[in-house]
């Protein structure tokens, strides 16, 4: 038994008495950075990741010391480059990019617009890669973006071929397009989904018509669902009979450089 004033016991694996461990608070400085949030002050940070200034200073210093966030001359924090060297070595986009980058050239020379790569995590598309001419409409895509399965064209061909019941648990939700924050319509989506799972492999952005029109197949590796690949380009430059067989061509030849079936 303890006397007083000796340190208290503490269970193996338990929580410590005073906070969320420090990897937990280390998470939630890194995520409180977004597209829109790019540069931090420390009130800033401590603010957004919900810990108090003085932790968020030892633990955003650490961070910067290891590279993992910069500190620029006004003091404010931003993302750092030791970050991105790490996370460039995720298989599910590094090795993918390797062997899908010489076909998504091909896409891009030939279609002179936006062709994109995606992989699903959990409920959204994670763009890994983005080809875009300087011609090319205007698009919200950014690499290492997630975006909505329910509005994007690349977004719909991974739930169109995930395990069943998992498209229509998608479709039962309230379905908003993000940033504009406005309705989709769930015929819209559903009717895009159905003709990515049909093999399709083309049609109208469930956006809007001024978002263009879209061309989408599959990727596989040893028998799964790797990623989607997607062109977007303008509703009055489609070439639908073109475009649909150009990206399944393409889409063939990244799974064979996969393994894939």
């Amino acid at each position: 038994m303890n006397g007083p004033g000796a340190p208290a016991h503490r269970v193996r694996g338990s929580r410590p008495p005073h906070g969320d461990p420090v990897v937990d608070r280390a998470l939630s400085l890194l995520a409180a950075f977004d597209t829109r949030h790019c540069h931090l002050t420390l009130a800033e940070l401590s603010r957004r990741s919900g810990i108090p200034a003085s932790s968020a200073l030892r633990l955003a210093s650490r961070l910067t010391a290891w590279g993992a966030l910069e500190r620029g001359d006004d003091g404010r924090f931003s993302i750092g480059l030791r970050l991105w060297e790490v996370a460039s070595l995720a298989p599910r986009g590094q090795g993918l990019r390797q062997v899908a980058m010489p076909y998504m050239g091909d896409l891009a020379e030939v279609t002179r617009q936006h062709v994109l790569l995606a992989v699903r995590e959990s409920d959204d598309a994670v763009l890994v890669e983005r080809l875009s001419a300087h011609q090319a409409m205007p698009v919200l895509y950014r690499v290492g973006g997630r975006l909505p399965l329910h509005s994007t064209g690349v977004g719909l061909v991974l739930p169109a071929f995930a395990e069943p019941g998992f498209q229509e648990e998608i479709l039962a939700r309230p379905l908003v397009h993000e940033p504009e924050r406005s309705a989709v319509p769930r015929r819209v989506a559903a009717d895009a989904g159905r003709g990515a799972a049909g093999g399709a492999g083309h049609g109208p952005s469930p956006r809007s018509r001024a978002a263009g029109h879209r061309g989408g197949a599959r990727l596989r590796r040893r028998g799964r669902i790797a990623a989607a690949l997607s062109v977007v380009l303008p509703e009055e430059h489609a070439e639908p009979r073109l475009l649909g067989p150009a990206v399944r061509t393409a889409a063939r030849s990244i799974t064979r450089g996969l393994g894939g079936p």
